[in-house]
């Protein structure tokens, strides 16, 4: 089998009303979505998406020609092209999920099969106050959810802890609360500085008393001393990071020095589904958990369901959604039906060989660039 041809749909349909993301300088008033299609001279065709793929067609020609089953191979081949600008893992997307259509097989199977689904919890992405914020709280669990991630903004601190207390105070003590700091990297252009260290130990203390199950990003990537300062003082508590961190080697640094309790590279984002899987059974033999980033759309949400799913991450995998702002219709507007949750809260790995994708091609039509 050889890879024939990679083709790259670029689409952007319009945000309206706009996505106020905690993270985001300015709301966003479009949303990008890159495909990726892998072609071969067998019939078979691999989908991706995640990242932009910017400048892809430079390198296109390192994989064309090739066998698409010789994953290593093109794994190392992203990597030396990532080196040089790029970010182009939703390409080893595609090529997985013609693995998968080739073995016959959901790629989570091939990755390990160590759950059939999981439970999700409700990633939010605006900061709201506390009202509203309950309020989209008992949307979630009536929708199945088990828990939900709230963003907490350093400079608005007193109102993000008045709003994970008011969730915590009208659901219970049954209902998990994840805290997200989004204080490890920062969107192109954001120059702001991060909050010290002795103003986070203080907040994270205070989330710590309201039974918060882990506190996401609360640092830069390279406190890894303020990281274990965190963790020490804070028992009862965990601290998640890495769904950014581009670096393999610093990701094995931060497992052999013990930084973190949950760890959360993106497959379509950070270091791939490969490496993703290595990594994660490293944290694993470690006693720690591994439950990916999911924030791009719905291919990139399978794509880290599957090596979850496959590797047995856990306890919850991350699914991005806060209504009316963000939904799984607005995340998924190239796909034949949004990745949805069932009524246990539960994330179902898609049985049909490879990834499970079912692209609307009209969509794909009405919104390519």
């Amino acid at each position: 089998m050889k890879i024939t041809a990679i083709t790259l749909d670029r689409l952007r349909p319009a945000l309206d009303p706009p996505l106020a993301a905690a993270w985001d300088p300015e709301p966003r008033r479009h949303f990008d979505a890159t495909i990726v299609r892998v072609h071969t001279d067998d019939g078979i065709t691999g989908i991706g998406s995640g990242d932009t793929m910017a400048g892809f067609e430079a390198v296109e020609h390192l994989f064309l020609g090739e066998d698409p089953l010789d994953i290593v191979r093109h794994v190392k081949a992203i990597e030396t092209a990532n080196f040089h600008g790029g970010c182009y893992w939703p390409l080893e997307v595609a090529l997985w999920d013609v693995i998968g259509q080739v073995a016959g097989l959901p790629v989570a199977t091939l990755f390990g099969n160590s759950a059939r689904s999981l439970p999700a919890y409700a990633s939010s992405a605006e900061l709201k106050p506390p009202a509203e914020r309950v309020e989209t709280a008992l949307r979630a669990r009536e929708a199945g959810f088990r828990a939900m991630k709230i963003r907490i903004d350093r400079n608005r601190v007193d109102e993000g802890v008045a709003a994970v207390a008011a969730v915590r105070d009208a659901l219970g003590a049954d209902f998990g609360i994840m805290v997200d700091l989004n204080q490890s990297w920062r969107m192109a252009g954001d120059t702001a500085p991060a909050s010290d260290l002795a103003k986070t130990r203080k907040l994270v203390r205070r989330l710590a008393e309201l039974d918060v199950f882990w506190v996401e990003e609360p640092l830069p990537y390279n406190d890894i001393a303020g990281f274990k300062t965190l963790r020490a003082e804070n028992p009862g508590l965990r601290i998640a990071a890495g769904e950014m961190h581009h670096s393999v080697p610093e990701l094995l640094r931060y497992l052999e020095e013990d930084v973190l309790d949950v760890y959360q590279m993106d497959v379509v984002l950070a270091v791939g589904m490969h490496r993703a899987r290595t990594l994660a059974e490293l944290a694993q033999l470690k006693h720690r958990a591994f439950t990916p980033h999911s924030w791009t759309n719905g291919i990139g949400v399978l794509a880290n369901l599957h090596v979850s799913a496959g590797v047995g991450g856990g306890p919850f995998f991350e699914f991005p959604w806060d209504p009316p702002g963000w939904t799984p219709e607005r995340r998924d507007f190239m796909l034949t039906e949004p990745v949805m949750i069932d009524a246990r809260g539960e994330l179902a790995v898609p049985q049909r060989p490879g990834l499970g994708i079912e692209l609307d091609e009209k969509a794909v039509q009405r919104w390519r660039i």
